[in-house]
């Protein structure tokens, strides 16, 4: 088997076990934002400035997340550019 092959196999393995695990977390960080939405919406004492903080820091952690997945994406694919030049 050509390495550049076994290598480019054993990278697909890794970014689909990367794939699958990111988007199992997203679902997780979806529902655990709506639990707590729901509680700071239903719960009369957290004060109003505390809930706009909460909510700007839900906003920059989303950003930063789909930051992280594109810095990793471009990863992968400079990854599979390098194999590609390897056989030139």
């Amino acid at each position: 088997m050509d390495p550049r092959e076994l290598a480019k196999q054993i990278i697909d393995f890794n970014k689909t076990a990367f794939d699958n695990t990111f988007n199992g977390l997203e679902i997780l960080m979806e529902q655990t934002e709506k639990a707590g939405s729901m509680f700071l919406d239903q719960n009369p004492l957290f004060p109003p400035e505390g809930k706009k903080i909460v909510n700007e820091w839900v906003r920059i952690y989303k950003k930063e997340v789909d930051d992280f997945k594109a810095a990793v994406d471009e990863g992968y694919k400079n990854a599979y550019a390098l194999l590609d030049n390897l056989g030139k």
